[in-house]
């Protein structure tokens, strides 16, 4: 784990996410004290499963019906 300072972190940015993206952390400190750490993100890569709502749903039989002339109107402003 690296410490440094704020100063340094803003002149360094691109290097530190760089160094964070490859595994590492980083503590940003100021004034000598911790203030931050630069931490990489786990991305959680999740596996899609088709089916996996089947029954769960409902979808109503009319649900491409026309809607009713009132609220039709209302939609496109006649």
């Amino acid at each position: 784990m690296q410490v440094i300072n704020i100063h340094d972190a803003k002149t360094q940015f691109s290097k530190l996410v760089e160094a964070v993206s490859q595994g590492d952390e980083i503590v940003i400190a100021r004034a000598g004290k911790p203030a931050a750490r630069l931490v990489p993100i786990n991305a959680k890569k999740t596996v899609r499963q088709p089916g996996a709502l089947k029954g769960k749903l409902q979808i109503a039989d009319d649900f491409d019906a026309p809607l009713p002339s009132d609220i039709q109107s209302a939609f496109e402003g006649d």
